[in-house]
């Protein structure tokens, strides 16, 4: 399926035929929220455009990762999918024929991006009969960990106990607008996601799920092994999870590719429907 994602990049060069053409753009940047260049040099990508597995993608994608912590599926694997502003209003039914059972979207990035598809993409796969959830995209180089909770919180992020919602998911990836690290010293990365999960918890009682990469948590964080206790989603586009983060000697989940049926990036719950419907139970 063609990548829909191209679109968000802004174009290397200017127009040059129409005076007000360059008077307008220069407006709407100023306008705009604060972007920032890649560390790759690349073209420059709007605040708000990022979605689940974007650094993956451009840092990680197919990465051998060799280790003691591997975790091949060992039990029965449920199928899911996340969503982003990206794919617009979403198939559900073709993506529940085709199998999968549970669905994350984006729902904020920062505390200044709220996705304006969010509505048909977290209530579609409810009306399909999917377990439903929600992710915050995480730019801790804008705004502390508590402020991001709240936000996450308050538009979209929120649990209830209905049996059908799963606990919001914080995405903890390469920086798409500037340094990898979002500026941040591992131990101040540390603090950062521990204010995040924490609020989290004060304002839903559910521990948040940690999605990131592996290269990605030892470079930022210093493989920091003390949030085990929270469910672990892992992004890692190969035919295992591959090598885990320290402290965790599972995955709960594993997207697993990005060139998925339908929407383009696939999940793996690692056990039955039955498991899943628990998480959500909390």
């Amino acid at each position: 399926m063609e990548d829909v994602r191209s679109d968000i990049l802004l174009p290397s060069g200017r127009s040059s035929r129409l005076c007000l053409t360059g008077v307008l753009t220069g407006l709407l940047l100023f306008l705009s929220p604060p972007a920032a260049v890649p560390e790759s040099g690349g073209p420059t990508a709007l605040r708000g455009s990022a979605y689940m597995g974007v650094g993956v993608r451009a840092h990680d994608e197919g990465a051998s990762l060799a280790g003691v912590r591997s975790a091949a599926p060992r039990v029965t694997q449920t199928e899911g999918v996340d969503v982003s502003s990206h794919q617009g209003d979403v198939a559900w039914p073709a993506l529940w024929g085709a199998g999968a059972r549970f669905a994350y979207t984006k729902a904020t990035e920062g505390t200044y991006y709220k996705n304006p598809h969010f509505t048909q993409q977290y209530d579609g796969p409810f009306g399909t009969g999917m377990l439903r959830g929600s992710y915050h995209f995480a730019t801790p180089d804008t705004t502390g960990g508590k402020a991001q909770a709240d936000y996450f919180v308050d538009h979209g992020g929120d649990w209830s106990k209905d049996g059908k919602t799963l606990p919001g998911v914080l995405d903890i990836e390469w920086n798409p607008y500037g340094a990898s690290c979002y500026g941040k010293s591992k131990s101040g990365m540390v603090s950062w996601i521990k204010d995040f999960l924490n609020r989290y918890k004060a304002r839903t009682g559910r521990s948040a799920v940690i999605y990131t990469a592996t290269n990605w948590w030892k470079d930022c964080t210093g493989d920091y092994s003390g949030f085990s206790s929270h469910p672990l989603w892992i992004a890692r586009y190969a035919s295992t999870p591959g090598t885990l983060p320290a402290g965790w000697s599972f995955q709960t989940m594993w997207q697993y590719t990005s060139t998925g049926t339908t929407v383009g990036d696939h999940d793996r719950f690692n056990g039955s429907l039955t498991r899943l419907r628990a998480l959500a139970k909390g």
